[in-house]
């Protein structure tokens, strides 16, 4: 049941993609004939009402969760931006790297050649593939604990979810650039930078942890604000509104109203690295050492993560809908393993 239901998926991937060509050619025809101003946002709207609806056209949380991250949040983000003249999204750009731009969680870079010769791989482009290797390696042990579930206390099981979410993330991000830099020839902007790293809130946040957002809550939350506002109220709202997508990202997985929680952890977050910043400011005589900072940084993050974030993620039986899918997203593999073998091996034969 679990692997027909993947299978279905597979013919909604391609009318939605059908849409997104559709409405971004249009979204791009549209920026391209319009000043930036009140009216190309008008005529942007149609493009950002079929990015919120296109979640509703999946049935499996496996795709309702990344298109919801990408398009409903991300690439209404982008939209906006684009009204206002501003962000990655340019008319100028070609159609492929324009849909790519406002559909994918990515910031494009034009891979760089020397004397016409492409330079040596670097560890950067290298990282996509081990990632890949090593999600889609451990992925499957967190799928055989779900089976012991039962014998799990609460925050075991957060843990093993929590695992296989950032897993599952690090191999939907990593098999993205690879499609984008087979595709266009393009790299993308790291995504993470040793978040493990982190010194403070800020840092964690802004520079090392799911880079695409800070860099579209940027210009278009924390600019504004900060301009008529201040600093710090800059950063609270880009945290209230970071928090606020989230909750609509897990409506879309869940079906269930909001509980806050996920917001209260944003917020707390935000208030958090405002007085942080603050005591930089007064207090900048004292800072802890480094060797201090990060496992501080670190603990606060995991610790406010178990308590506010990660169980909205078990409500409503979610951590039961994502092993069913993952187990019908194996079982396609192998289906699909074995027609590729089933059609190469003639092929071999007649060598």
């Amino acid at each position: 049941m679990a692997a027909a239901l993947m299978d279905g998926e597979l013919g909604s991937v391609l009318k939605v993609s059908a849409a997104i060509w559709a409405a971004m050619w249009y979204a791009r025809l549209a920026a391209a004939r319009i000043s930036p101003g009140a009216g190309r946002l008008a005529a942007l709207l149609p493009a950002v009402v079929l990015f919120f609806g296109i979640p509703f056209a999946f049935t499996t949380t496996t795709f309702r969760g990344s298109s919801a991250f990408f398009l409903s949040w991300l690439g209404t983000f982008k939209l906006f931006l684009l009204a206002a003249g501003r962000g990655p999204l340019d008319p100028s750009l070609p159609l492929l790297q324009f849909v790519c731009s406002a559909s994918l969680p990515v910031k494009l870079r034009q891979s760089t050649t020397t004397g016409g010769k492409a330079k040596k791989q670097d560890p950067a482009s290298v990282a996509p593939a081990a990632k890949i290797l090593v999600a889609g390696a451990v992925i499957p042990f967190t799928i055989y604990a779900y089976q012991f579930k039962e014998a799990m206390s609460r925050w075991q099981l957060v843990l093993v979810y929590t695992v296989h979410v950032c897993l599952s993330l690090e191999l939907l991000l990593a098999s993205v650039h690879a499609v984008i830099h087979g595709v266009l020839g393009m790299e993308m902007e790291p995504q993470v930078d040793r978040p493990y790293l982190a010194s403070s809130l800020r840092d964690f946040w802004g520079r090392r942890w799911n880079l695409m957002v800070p860099v579209i809550l940027r210009p278009s939350v924390y600019g504004p604000v900060r301009a008529r506002f201040g600093d710090a109220a800059g950063v609270l709202a880009s945290f209230l509104v970071s928090g606020l997508m989230h909750e609509l990202i897990f409506y879309y997985l869940t079906w269930m109203p909001p509980s806050g929680d996920v917001t209260a952890f944003f917020v707390l977050h935000g208030v958090s690295a405002g007085a942080e910043a603050w005591w930089v400011r007064h207090a900048g005589w004292w800072r802890p050492p480094r060797a201090v900072a990060v496992p501080l940084t670190l603990a606060f993050v995991a610790g406010t993560g178990f308590w506010l974030f990660f169980p909205a993620m078990i409500r409503g039986g979610m951590d039961e809908l994502v092993l069913q899918e993952c187990q019908g997203m194996v079982v396609l593999m192998e289906q699909a393993g074995r027609w590729f073998a089933a059609g190469a091996g003639p092929v071999l034969s007649t060598r």
